[in-house]
């Protein structure tokens, strides 16, 4: 993943946004050890904007389409309150176990469980409504994941998909790559979508926030 916003800018404004807690923090250096693309991890940045975002919308359930090794679904597990739940979807059986070793030494870890298989199958046999939807998986399905998010979403919720920049290569209009097309899809359909309010944000690697409009 190139760097959309300069190194030292987001470094500042991670220096100057709420710290990542003491266990996010051993995720994040064991994923960095451990994992071959360890740059899907959030960060703390984005970890802080998500909690800003589960405190927003007053939450009390959180969907996650991909969980890698837990950063994420535990940020926003400590934002929750004490009855909150993140049910976290995740293919990799391996990275799911490695995510519950640090759950378990959180209080809040218990705030959280995760579905292993595709997400597709899991989003079809759930019921909403969730407060937060944090899209964070393989990207050929993003849209497929926007319109199940939408039908599961809370009427003062909020979607918060991540990647939808991708390094810049959304801007290539004769991109060859499958993933790259996925994305571009997927901004067009949001930014058409006449039910929803949608801001791009170049946060990290390009953050969509979307609410539902008034009904």
């Amino acid at each position: 993943m190139k760097p959309i916003v300069p190194e030292e800018i987001e470094s500042y404004a991670t220096a100057h946004s709420t710290a990542e807690s003491e266990i996010c923090r051993l995720i994040r250096e064991e994923t960095y050890r451990t994992q071959e693309a360890p740059q899907m991890l959030v960060g703390p940045l984005e970890a802080a904007f998500l909690k800003a975002m589960i405190h927003l919308a007053r939450a009390r359930r959180a969907l996650e389409i991909g969980t890698f090794t837990g950063y994420s679904a535990l940020a926003m597990a400590e934002a929750l309150p004490d009855d909150g739940t993140v049910l976290t979807c995740e293919v990799d059986p391996d990275t799911a176990s490695m995510a519950h070793t640090f759950w378990d030494r959180s209080p809040h870890g218990k705030k959280i469980e995760v579905r292993l298989g595709p997400a597709l199958g899991t989003l079809a046999t759930l019921a909403g409504p969730f407060d937060v939807i944090f899209i964070d998986a393989d990207k050929i399905n993003y849209v497929a994941y926007y319109r199940r998010g939408l039908e599961l979403l809370s009427p003062h919720g909020v979607i918060l998909i991540d990647n939808v920049l991708w390094s810049g290569e959304v801007l290539k209009t004769d991109s060859q790559d499958p993933s790259t097309a996925a994305i571009q899809e997927l901004n067009r359909a949001v930014a058409a979508d006449p039910r929803v309010n949608a801001v791009l944000l170049t946060l990290r690697d390009g953050v969509f926030l979307i609410t539902p409009k008034a009904r």
